[in-house]
């Protein structure tokens, strides 16, 4: 297997963040320094089939918890302190409850160990059609406007054309594999298993304004994750690390 691509800042204790479904390690590039800065190595992954990691046609959590594995093993990673959000929450989860010793704490943001209904078909039908017109990718401009039309909120805009890439003069492509991440919605709302257990300290971070992780989803995360807690982030929505930075930070600081 090809190893997964990262981006690593500072030094100190391993500390590996895992992005979201469509997303990239260079999401996490300005809270990536800042732990960097506050005396840890960061390690931004890009997860298989997204950002400069390998595509395949095999894709699970299982699959990428063993992706994360190799990585650690080729880094020289014994023991790192882990974070994911939404969909690198669930691979963080997998991984904690397949490896406990080589995880010191845990920590996921907006995601629970539910099962999540496929809920991104407007945002996958918007980036195939950008995929399949050229002419609407010879700049971001473009590109965004092209997007609109499925995709209102801007926001939501702005993280998907972080996938575009210059690939050869005045053509701009997406970095994800697409073919296989519109058919991945079952396998990205899978539930932990039932007898998933990771006895280590960890912290869930949830936005205020996100329908992720409600009330009802405490016993589950308990069951789960006895050592775990529940805050959170005001002001914030699914995407609670760049609406409110400053908080998201301090919390995750406070809790290492």
């Amino acid at each position: 297997m090809k190893e997964l691509y990262s981006n690593i800042l500072g030094g100190g204790i391993p500390f590996v963040i895992l992005h979201g479904f469509l997303g990239m390690g260079d999401n996490w590039k300005t809270l990536g320094g800042q732990f960097a800065e506050a005396g840890y190595e960061v390690h931004l992954v890009d997860q298989r089939n997204h950002g400069r990691s390998m595509h395949s046609t095999d894709f699970s959590y299982d699959i990428m918890a063993e992706d994360l594995k190799t990585y650690c093993e080729d880094k020289h990673l014994d023991e790192i302190i882990l974070l994911g959000h939404s969909m690198g929450g669930k691979t963080a989860m997998k991984f904690a409850v397949k490896y406990p010793d080589n995880v010191s704490k845990l920590i996921i943001a907006d995601i629970a160990p539910k099962y999540y209904a496929p809920h991104h078909e407007e945002i996958l039908n918007g980036l195939t059609e950008l995929q399949e017109n050229e002419e609407a990718r010879t700049s971001r401009g473009e590109a965004d406007e092209f997007l609109e039309k499925h995709i209102k909120d801007w926001g939501t805009r702005q993280f998907l054309l972080k996938n575009l890439y210059w690939k050869k003069d005045k053509t701009l492509a997406l970095r994800i594999n697409l073919p296989v991440l519109k058919n991945a919605g079952e396998e990205i709302g899978k539930a932990l298993s039932d007898d998933a257990h990771y006895p280590g300290e960890t912290l869930f971070l949830r936005g205020a304004k996100s329908t992720y992780v409600k009330d009802e989803d405490a016993d589950l995360i308990k069951k789960h994750f006895p050592k775990s807690q529940i805050i959170t982030v005001p002001k914030a929505g699914h995407w609670l690390h760049a609406e409110n930075p400053e908080f998201f930070y301090r919390e995750v600081i406070n809790f290492l």
